[in-house]
């Protein structure tokens, strides 16, 4: 699937030549669940490493009535990148994440979310949900970081992250299965070019 902006990512699964294009995923994940990391596309953008993904997930009943409760949710992302070394164990290049908070106000009926202190304002639940299931730039290493023409080898998941909660709700979580939101680990590969990895 070549894209433009992520020239020089290699496909390594069923290569054929070295012609620069988009990394395929590598879909190990378990099936039949409701939760998953559908997609995820490593970019390279001016000398760091992005990640776009798509994630399919539904809030259960249980966790609707608790948001619109004006009970903010968070939502955590996990990604790990590493390389493999024959004569050692692997390195791990990247072990980052990033959690968004899901909020609503019933009085002025509105929607935020984001990271960090920047919440943005969303006029619906589903609105609000669509940052989560589809990721754009989120910048997690700079490609100085890789060896170029190497294989890496990386995983994603999203998870509700209860530990963020007050405790009352997190005594709550432990306890009832509606507040267990996780998808399973996405495997993806992908690899840098000389072009790309110029800074």
């Amino acid at each position: 699937m070549p894209v433009g902006s992520a020239q020089g990512l290699r496909v390594t699964d069923a290569v054929t030549d070295d012609t620069p294009t988009m990394a395929t995923v590598v879909d190990t994940g378990q099936q039949g669940t409701t939760e998953e990391v559908v997609r995820v596309e490593p970019v390279i953008r001016d000398g760091r490493l992005y990640i776009d993904a798509d994630v399919d997930f539904e809030l259960s009943p249980e966790l609707q009535d608790v948001v619109y409760k004006g009970i903010p949710l968070y939502f955590t992302v996990d990604v790990e990148i590493r390389s493999t070394r024959w004569w050692w164990f692997d390195k791990t290049i990247v072990d980052a994440n990033q959690t968004w908070r899901v909020t609503y106000n019933a009085l002025t009926r509105q929607w935020r979310v984001g990271s960090g202190e920047l919440l943005l304002p969303e006029s619906s639940l589903n609105e609000a949900l669509a940052s989560l299931r589809h990721i754009r730039g989120w910048a997690v290493a700079p490609v100085s970081d890789f060896d170029k023409n190497t294989e890496l080898y990386g995983r994603m998941r999203l998870r509700l992250d209860t530990s963020l909660l007050t405790r009352p709700f997190q005594v709550d979580a432990m306890n009832r299965r509606a507040w267990t939101l996780s998808t399973p680990w996405k495997n993806f590969t992908f690899s840098i070019s000389d072009a790309e990895h110029q800074p």
